[in-house]
C-alpha cells in the first residue's frame, strides 16, 4: 500500500508539469524548451522562492526584460503596418497596445492569470498582476526561443486573433473628458494652462500644456495641436492620480483650504438702519448758475417754427450787467427834465 503512495507522489510533479506544458502550448502555440523560465515568469513576488545563493526568485526581472522586448516588437509591427504615419501616431498606437490595461485583459482572455502563483492574491481580477505576468512571459519566450519567436507570438497569437490593430490605433480615448468628469464629481477646480508654443525641426507648431488642480501643478503634455497637448497632459495626470496617493491627498487638502476660506463669515456685520438710510438720496445744495434770457421771451408761431427748423444761439444772450452810479444819476436827471 505504501509503495503505491510513493509512486503517486513521484508521478504528481510530472503530471503537474505535463499540465503546465499543455497549458503553455495553448497560450503560446509551441512547447517550451526551458520550462523553468516560464515557471519563473508565472511566479509572483508574493510567492518568491530562494535559489541556491539565497536570492529571491520571482517574475520581476523577466517582467523588466519582457517590457523592453514588447516595446521593440510592437513598435516594429506598428511601423510596418501604418506606412507613412507620423511618429506621434505610431507612439500613441504602441502605447495603447502595450498599456497595462490591454496586457491585463489579454492575460485574462488567454488564461495566463489562472497559471500565476501568488500568496493570498486574487489574480482573476488583478489586471496589474496579470499584465506583469504577460510581460514576464514575453521575457521568457525571448530567452527560450529568441526575438523572432516573440514576433511570431505577437503577430500570430495576439494581433491575428485577439486585437484589431486598426481599431486600437484609431480609437480616441478622451482623457481630457475623463479628467474633467473626475474633477466635477469631486468638486475640485481644474484648469489647463498653455505654457509655450514653439516649432519643431520641420517648422510644425508644437504646443505644451500643463494641468493645474486646485492650484497644484499637474502633468505637462505636448502635441501638434492644443487638443493633443491637453489630452497628453490629462492622460499623465490621471495616471499620477491613480499611482500617487499623496498627490490626491494634496489636492483635497488644497480644496479644503479653499472651501474653508469661502465659507468663513464676514466679521463686519452691516447695520440695517444704516443700510436703510442709504436709500435716501441726499439733495445737494443748489449752485447759482449763469442765467440766460431771451430777447424775445415769447416768440411768434413763425419764429418758433423757424427756430425749430434751424436751431441757433444768436437769440440767446447773457443778463445785462448792473448799471453804474453815473448812469443811474444821468437817467434820473433825464426823467426829471422830461417831466418838467
Amino acid at each position: 500500500m505504501w509503495v503505491n503512495d510513493i509512486i503517486d507522489r513521484i508521478k504528481l510533479p510530472f503530471r503537474k508539469e505535463k499540465e503546465l506544458f499543455s497549458a503553455l502550448y495553448d497560450i503560446l502555440g509551441f512547447y517550451p524548451h526551458n520550462i523553468n523560465l516560464y515557471k519563473q515568469a508565472l511566479l509572483h513576488k508574493s510567492a518568491s522562492k530562494r535559489n541556491e545563493k539565497g536570492r529571491p526568485v520571482n517574475n520581476e526581472r523577466l517582467e523588466f526584460l519582457g517590457d523592453a522586448i514588447l516595446d521593440a516588437v510592437v513598435g516594429d509591427i506598428v511601423f510596418r503596418h501604418f506606412e507613412g504615419k507620423r511618429e506621434g501616431f505610431l507612439t500613441n498606437t504602441r502605447s495603447k497596445l502595450v498599456s497595462r490595461d490591454t496586457l491585463g485583459k489579454l492575460a485574462k482572455e488567454m488564461g495566463i492569470g489562472e497559471l500565476i502563483k501568488s500568496a493570498g492574491h486574487n489574480t482573476s481580477h488583478n489586471s496589474y498582476m496579470n499584465g506583469n505576468a504577460f510581460e514576464a512571459l514575453v521575457g521568457a519566450i525571448y530567452l527560450d526561443r529568441g526575438y523572432d519567436a516573440c514576433m511570431r507570438f505577437m503577430e500570430k497569437r495576439i494581433l491575428a486573433h485577439l486585437i484589431n490593430i486598426d481599431k486600437v490605433a484609431y480609437k480616441e480615448v478622451n482623457f481630457k473628458s475623463k479628467l474633467l468628469e473626475w474633477s466635477q464629481k469631486n468638486r475640485v477646480k481644474m484648469e489647463f494652462r498653455e505654457i509655450k508654443q514653439e516649432r519643431d525641426e520641420n517648422k510644425s507648431p508644437v504646443f505644451t500644456t500643463q494641468v493645474f488642480i486646485e492650484g497644484l501643478e499637474g502633468c505637462v503634455g505636448t502635441g501638434y495641436s492644443k487638443k493633443e497637448s491637453q489630452q497628453n497632459a490629462s492622460k499623465d495626470t490621471l495616471q499620477r492620480l491613480r499611482r500617487e496617493p499623496q498627490f490626491i491627498d494634496a489636492v483635497f487638502a488644497a480644496k479644503a483650504d479653499r472651501t474653508k476660506m469661502e465659507e468663513e463669515p464676514v466679521m463686519c456685520v452691516p447695520d440695517p438702519e444704516q443700510e436703510q438710510q442709504n436709500f435716501i438720496i441726499e439733495q445737494e445744495p443748489e449752485v447759482p448758475a449763469v442765467q440766460y434770457v431771451a430777447k424775445n421771451p415769447q416768440p411768434t408761431k413763425e419764429e418758433k417754427t423757424e427756430q425749430d427748423d434751424d436751431f441757433s444761439l444768436d437769440d440767446i444772450t447773457a443778463t445785462p450787467r448792473a448799471k453804474t452810479r453815473e448812469e443811474i444819476i444821468a437817467e434820473a436827471e433825464a426823467a426829471a427834465f422830461a417831466e418838467a
